[in-house]
């Protein structure tokens, strides 16, 4: 089983706005060979930033390389993006491979 996870930090009180991006967003998932779960974690929030992690389950580490360069991937990825201000920086992507 491997687990991928984007940790993002979003503006305090913007909450609203990316949560509704994840939403009303279509990830193509569901048709993914080797996809089994997704969640979106929200955090706390210190210093104005409220943490988030998008992760998501999968039959193998193989199964999410190969989600990434599939045409699923390119259409979850080509829209639906928070508006201006929402995140600040750019998403940090942590894979794991589940040992136990």
């Amino acid at each position: 089983m491997y687990i991928a996870m984007n940790r993002f930090r979003v503006t305090a009180g913007r909450e609203a706005d990316f949560e509704q991006v994840w939403a009303s967003r279509e990830t193509y998932l569901d048709d993914v060979p080797g996809f089994q779960e997704f969640h979106l974690l929200r955090g706390s929030t210190a210093e104005d930033i409220t943490s988030y992690l998008s992760h998501s389950v999968w039959a193998s580490r193989e199964a999410f390389e190969a989600w990434t360069k599939s045409e699923a991937f390119r259409k979850s990825h080509g829209g639906g993006r928070a508006s201006q201000g929402v995140i600040v920086g750019h998403p940090v992507f942590e894979g794991y491979e589940v040992v136990i």
